[in-house]
């Protein structure tokens, strides 16, 4: 059984490199495609500098990137609001925000009473 080639609205990973920002954005949902004909903010030209000069590892503080294909393959780390996060950018990931691949909360994990908190737990010493 072949493994099929992922391709995005019928466009293959290495058409879509080749196209425009024009052309990607015709590709796209609208909320996309409007953000991305206005034309990207001074911390996204900034980005995408940064990127041309080092290909990996690349830090950003711009949650609100859409993921283009010139973003295809590469390893950037995306802030969380705490650290940096790894990502590694795959086709799947094409039109989507890079926040929406890092979460900003993280689960709650609750460990055991403390003292006094429940009224069988006063009784218990404190040593």
């Amino acid at each position: 059984m072949a493994l099929r080639e992922l391709k995005f609205y019928g466009k293959s990973p290495e058409e879509l490199k080749k196209m425009t920002i024009k052309e990607f954005a015709q590709l796209v949902p609208a909320r996309q495609r409007r953000s991305l004909l206005k034309g990207f903010t001074d911390a996204q030209k900034s980005f995408l500098k940064k990127l041309e000069k080092k290909s990996n590892n690349v830090k950003t503080h711009c949650r609100n990137m859409i993921v283009i294909p010139q973003l295809l393959d590469r390893n950037i780390m995306v802030y969380s609001g705490k650290e940096f996060v790894p990502l590694t950018i795959t086709a799947e990931m094409l039109g989507h925000y890079l926040g929406e691949f890092i979460m900003t909360r993280k689960k709650v994990s609750h460990s055991a009473p403390g003292i006094g908190a429940t009224k069988s737990s006063s009784s218990i010493s404190v040593r």
